[in-house]
């Protein structure tokens, strides 16, 4: 069940794709718009999306006739488009950014934290990672989220936009790698 090495995987496939880093300019601008971020609810948030999609996520496949290796497939090139927008500094994705009432919610928890690649990337490993291995991932990585937006202040300060853009570019290669390999192990799966 427990397995470590399985562990650190889901927890480094995530933070890659969550990309919390290399959302900080995002969250440093939510900040200055609407004074602070909710650190805590935003966590929150985008924990309950995550294991919530974890065990409900192939219940809703099912509904639609998809099963997790086609699903994964697709993820694949998901998270393939995304190592590319991070890379190539393109925007593929577009999402709205409000400066409403609910902050910690829209846009933070969900797109930013929790959205489409995030959980197209845990039904993916679900058919990769034991449950087990994949909620403590999940967990390791709300502990980070909740680091870097408490500390969004002090991370702008330290890293300035050149050293943002190099974490960015640096996620984006390792998400491509994974997109390779979560395409030929899903794809051989089908055939």
């Amino acid at each position: 069940m427990f397995n470590l090495k399985e562990v650190i995987s889901v927890t480094l496939i995530l933070f890659s794709v969550i990309d919390v880093v290399g959302s900080l300019p995002v969250i440093i601008d939510l900040r200055k718009k609407t004074g602070k971020i909710e650190s805590e609810r935003a966590t929150f948030a985008s924990g309950a999306l995550m294991i919530s999609f974890l065990f409900v996520g192939e219940r809703i496949l099912k509904l639609f006739g998809v099963d997790v290796a086609s699903f994964a497939v697709a993820g694949a090139l998901i998270i393939f488009l995304i190592g590319l927008e991070m890379i190539l500094g393109r925007t593929i994705f577009k999402s709205e950014v409000s400066s409403g009432g609910a902050t910690h919610i829209v846009p933070i928890a969900f797109p930013l934290i929790a959205g489409a690649g995030t959980l197209t990337t845990i039904i993916s490993l679900r058919a990769e990672y034991q449950i087990v291995n994949i909620i403590i991932g999940i967990i390791l990585n709300l502990i980070l989220i909740y680091v870097v937006l408490r500390s969004s202040g002090w991370f702008e300060t330290r890293l300035g936009s050149g050293g943002l853009e190099v974490l960015r570019k640096i996620f984006g290669i390792i998400l491509l790698a994974i997109a390779i390999k979560l395409f030929k192990t899903n794809l051989i799966a089908d055939f």
